[in-house]
C-alpha cells in the first residue's frame, strides 16, 4: 500500500493530475479524464486497504470498513467521512482532495491502533461539489438528500451545451439512477468532513485545526441580458442595446449592494458575450452571481436590490434581463452534540464560522454532520495560492483520526 498513514505522501501522489497549465493550479471538473482519473486512483487506494467499494446512483463513491463479525452489508448506524475532489477552474490542490487523503491516512492509523469497530465506517467522494461545470454546488450531495429535482440535474448544460444526461452516460455513470435516498441516509449515523481553510482565522489564532460552528448562507444567480447585436463602427451609440453595458451595470450594483451590508460577500466570477467579437455589439450577456451572509434575508435583500438595478439598467438600454436562481443554501448550524463529542477529543481546537459551502453542510438537514478545518496560512482559496503546510495536514489526520474512534468505539 502506497503512502501508508501520511496525507501529505498521498497528496503528492495525484499532484500531477489535472493541472492546468493555462490558468495555474488544478482543473478536475466532474467526469473529466482528470476527476475520473482521480477517482480511479480512490478505487486504488480504497481495495488496497480491504475497503469494499461501491459507487452509488448519484455517482458517489463510498469506500466500507464493515465491522468484523456482522453480515457483509450491514451498515446501520455508520460513520462516514471524506469530502470531493473536483476543483474550480484553476483551484488550489487541497480543496476537497485533503479531506480524501486525510480519511484514508486515518484508516491507517486507526488500523494501526488496533481500533475494534462497533459501528462502520466510510471514506465518501462526493462529485460535483464546486457545481464549476454544470452550476449546482454539492450537487453529489444534494441529490443524495432529496435537495434539488433529479429531472432539472438531467437537463443541466455545462459550458459546451451538453447535459448532465448526456455527459454522465458517457461517463459510465446511468442518468436515470440518480436521487434522493432514504435508506442510504437512514443508516448514517454522523458524517465528519475535513476541508482546508478558507480564510485566515486559523493563522491569526496560531492554531492548526478547528471544528466548524456554521456555514452561513449562500446561493447562486444566473442573469441572462439580450439586446441586439449590431456592427460597432457602424451603429451610433444612440442606436445601441446592448446588453454588455446592462451587465456592467448589474456588476457594479452587486459590489455596491454588497458593501452596504456589513460582513456580506457579493462576487462575479464568470461572464460570457456571445457573439464575443472585438468589433461586434453583444446580442447577449451572462453573467453568474454569489452572494453569502449569515442572514439568509440579508442575501435575499442584496439579490432582489441587484435584480431592480439591473431591470433599470436595461429598461434604460432597451434590453431584457432575466434573473435566475440556481441554488440557494440557507445558514447550516452543525450537529452541536457532535460537535460537544469532537471538542471533547480536540478540547484546544477553537470553533470558525465558515463563508464556504460544503457537502457537510448541504447533509446536515438529513444527518448529524460536523467538520474540520485545517490551517492555511495564506487564507486563499479557490486559487494555486491554496495551501496548507505539511505539519498542520498531519495535525488534521490526528484530529481526524481522533473524531472518528471516538464515534466508532462508542
Amino acid at each position: 500500500m502506497s503512502a501508508h498513514g501520511d496525507a501529505n505522501a498521498l497528496l503528492a501522489e495525484i499532484a500531477h493530475i489535472g493541472v492546468d497549465a493555462a490558468r495555474g493550479g488544478y482543473t478536475r471538473l466532474v467526469f473529466s479524464p482528470a476527476e475520473m482519473t482521480l477517482r480511479e486512483w480512490f478505487m486504488q487506494q480504497a481495495v488496497a486497504r480491504r475497503l469494499d467499494v461501491e459507487t452509488d446512483g448519484n455517482g458517489i463513491m463510498w469506500a466500507w470498513w464493515d465491522v468484523p463479525g456482522r453480515d457483509h452489508g450491514d451498515r446501520r448506524d455508520a460513520i462516514i467521512t471524506g469530502s470531493h475532489l473536483d476543483s474550480v477552474p484553476g483551484g488550489g490542490g487541497f480543496d476537497g482532495p485533503l479531506g480524501v487523503v486525510s480519511a484514508l491516512a486515518a484508516v491507517d492509523r486507526l488500523r494501526n491502533c488496533g481500533v475494534t469497530l462497533r459501528r462502520p465506517l466510510a471514506v465518501a467522494v462526493f462529485p460535483e461539489e464546486e457545481g464549476s461545470r454544470f452550476g449546482v454546488a454539492c450537487l453529489g450531495s444534494r441529490l443524495l438528500a432529496g435537495a434539488v429535482d433529479p429531472e432539472r440535474v438531467r437537463g443541466l448544460s455545462d459550458e459546451s451545451g451538453r447535459s448532465y444526461a448526456q455527459v454522465a452516460a458517457e461517463a459510465g455513470f446511468d442518468p436515470a439512477a440518480i436521487g434522493a435516498d432514504a435508506d442510504r441516509l437512514g443508516a448514517i449515523s454522523a458524517f465528519v468532513e475535513l476541508h482546508v481553510e478558507q480564510g485566515r482565522g486559523l493563522v491569526d489564532l496560531g492554531h492548526p485545526v478547528a471544528l466548524a460552528g456554521a456555514i452561513i448562507a449562500h446561493g447562486r444567480w444566473h442573469v441572462r441580458i439580450e439586446g441586439r447585436g449590431d456592427h460597432a463602427g457602424a451603429t451610433r451609440m444612440v442606436d445601441r442595446q446592448d446588453p454588455v453595458v446592462v451587465a456592467a451595470e448589474a456588476i457594479r450594483s452587486v459590489r455596491e449592494r454588497t458593501l452596504a451590508v456589513d460582513d456580506a460577500r457579493g462576487t462575479v466570477g464568470r461572464m460570457k458575450v456571445t457573439p464575443g467579437g472585438t468589433n461586434v455589439i453583444a446580442s447577449s450577456a451572462d453573467l453568474w452571481i454569489d452572494v453569502r451572509h449569515r442572514s439568509e434575508e440579508a442575501v435575499r435583500r442584496v439579490v432582489a436590490e441587484v435584480t431592480a438595478d439591473a431591470e433599470r439598467a436595461a429598461s434604460a438600454e432597451g434590453c431584457t434581463v432575466v434573473v435566475t436562481e440556481q441554488s440557494f443554501s440557507p445558514t447550516v448550524a452543525f450537529d452541536d452534540d457532535l460537535r460537544d463529542l469532537m471538542r471533547s477529543a480536540l478540547p484546544a481546537a477553537p470553533v470558525l464560522d465558515t463563508g464556504a459551502g460544503h457537502d457537510a453542510g448541504v447533509l446536515a438537514a438529513v444527518v448529524p454532520t460536523a467538520m474540520l478545518f485545517v490551517r492555511n496560512p495564506t487564507g486563499a482559496s479557490h486559487t494555486p495560492a491554496e495551501t496548507a503546510g505539511a505539519a498542520d495536514v498531519a495535525a488534521g489526520v490526528d484530529a481526524l483520526t481522533a473524531v472518528l474512534e471516538r464515534l466508532l468505539t462508542r
